[in-house]
């Protein structure tokens, strides 16, 4: 018998291993789930790809203060504006993955794919679905001392008399202002030179100062001009006229039942955010959307907040990544 094997001294440090063991079994467990009730224990940072006073932030902006409001923790909106929203989109899609930098990117995003030759992210593969927090549809929109007209018959007329005299500012090529646009022009049988700008924000400034005519804009980001007389909105898009707006045409009433242009707004995070962590922003975005102040807000911009869950957003946006590349080919639009 070997006389250093001495079984009950054996016996008694694997007895005590096994305990230090459920210990620290215990201790990580109950470590995970503080890590999860804790969430967001600091500040987090919110990038919006498009300069401000843009359509997004016509809603990134009162979702921070409401987010502040029922957290605790500050919702940062950060606007990283350039190349049509791809610019923050990969800023966004290389921030850490640990729920403390979302991204709040929109239907351009959907578009992008198929206008740009080369992307530095994917917005399927390098980013996780947390919600859709707007669906707004589109509002055609003129500078009323550029463009004098009563309605869209008296517009059409106009444009159709001079062709290429009058523009339409963008927030960029490839967004869904430049292709709405481009699908008017097809189905109204117009020309009408595209300016494109470095976001809506600028874009909208420069056709309520005199500088640009028209915009193909989302309804959320004209209404507050509209409502000042700033601009006037000749039509919504779709067939049913929008009720925020109840005196303003949809495209179907006008003689364009095809144009049905919508501009939606959703919030990501970079991939590998933890599922637990996920699902805890999208809860939180869920109530803020359930708020009696951000349900006032988006009436008065025309919109909704989705009750999507995460999947189904995600099977959203890779919908309208497919339909995008359809309206993309059929206009011939491309990046310059």
């Amino acid at each position: 018998m070997n006389p250093s094997f001495d079984r009950r001294a054996l016996l008694r440090h694997a007895s005590a291993l096994a305990g230090a063991s459920a210990g620290l079994g215990v201790l990580g467990a109950f470590g995970h789930a503080h890590a999860q009730s804790t969430w967001p224990s600091k500040p987090v940072n919110l990038v919006v790809p498009f300069p401000a006073g843009g359509g997004t932030d016509a809603f990134a902006r009162p979702l921070s203060a409401q987010f502040a409001k029922l957290t605790g923790r500050q919702l940062i909106v950060d606007n990283r504006g350039g190349a049509g929203g791809t610019l923050g989109a990969g800023i966004a899609a290389k921030a850490p993955a640990d729920g403390y930098t979302l991204f709040m990117g929109a239907v351009h995003h959907a578009i992008a794919p198929s206008m740009y030759p080369k992307l530095d992210y994917d917005i399927e593969k390098d980013f996780v679905p947390i919600a859709l927090v707007a669906n707004v549809p589109q509002v055609v929109v003129v500078n009323p001392k550029n463009v004098p007209v009563a309605d869209m018959k008296g517009f059409l007329e106009l444009v159709r008399k001079s062709p290429g005299k009058f523009n339409y500012g963008s927030a960029g090529t490839g967004t869904s202002h430049h292709l709405a646009g481009e699908l008017f022009k097809q189905q109204s049988k117009t020309f009408i030179t595209h300016i494109p700008y470095t976001g809506a924000g600028p874009a909208l400034r420069d056709l309520v100062g005199g500088q640009v005519d028209v915009m193909f804009d989302g309804l959320g980001s004209s209404a507050a001009h509209i409502k000042g007389g700033r601009v006037k909105a000749l039509m919504v898009s779709g067939n049913k006229r929008n009720p925020a707006f109840p005196d303003v045409p949809s495209a179907a009433e006008v003689g364009l039942p095809d144009y049905t242009v919508s501009t939606w707004y959703g919030i990501w995070a970079p991939k590998g955010t933890p599922a637990d962590v996920v699902a805890r922003i999208a809860e939180e975005i869920r109530r803020c959307g359930a708020s009696d102040e951000l349900k006032t807000i988006w009436a008065g911009n025309g919109a909704e907040f989705s009750t999507m869950t995460p999947p189904q957003f995600g099977s959203f946006v890779g919908n309208e990544v497919k339909r995008w590349a359809t309206v993309v080919k059929a206009s011939g639009a491309k990046f310059d």
